[in-house]
């Protein structure tokens, strides 16, 4: 019905960046970022990745509104860093956050299913060797 086309929610318009950077007139080495096609997890998670940055004196971010789907972040840093450099070492930090999750998360599945077998096998020996079981065997 009024339910924007779903594919509004990640195709970038013609003419449009996926980053735009205005600097801030009223604040020194301040400046706004439009981010398109993204959503409140991401605002967040760059927000909060920016103010673990000592050089950074303020971050934050909105949602313009809840059928436009961009955020807007504000950046503030000390003289001697710009709020380009601070967001750019900001998303690579949380790529390699990520990334480290994701290992941690793929090797705990992989021990998860080593124990399962483990117990799945220890459980069919179990079985085997109570007594008045009979086994099968071949000769």
């Amino acid at each position: 019905m009024n339910a924007p086309d779903r594919f509004e929610l990640f195709v970038i318009p013609e003419g449009r960046k996926k980053v735009s950077m205005t600097p801030d007139t009223k604040l020194p080495n301040a400046a706004t970022f439009t981010i398109e096609r993204e959503d409140h997890t991401l605002g967040n998670l760059l927000r909060m990745q920016l103010l673990k940055d000592p050089r950074v004196l303020f971050a934050g971010y909105k949602v313009p509104h809840p059928l436009e789907h961009n955020f807007i972040i504000k950046v503030q840093t000390i003289p001697s860093c710009s709020p380009e450099i601070a967001l750019g070492e900001a998303i690579t930090e949380l790529i390699q956050e990520i990334g480290t999750l994701k290992n941690k998360f793929e090797m705990d599945v992989i021990r998860q299913k080593a124990e399962e077998a483990k117990t799945a096998q220890n459980d069919e020996l179990q079985t085997a060797l109570r007594p008045g079981t009979t086994m099968d065997m071949d000769f």
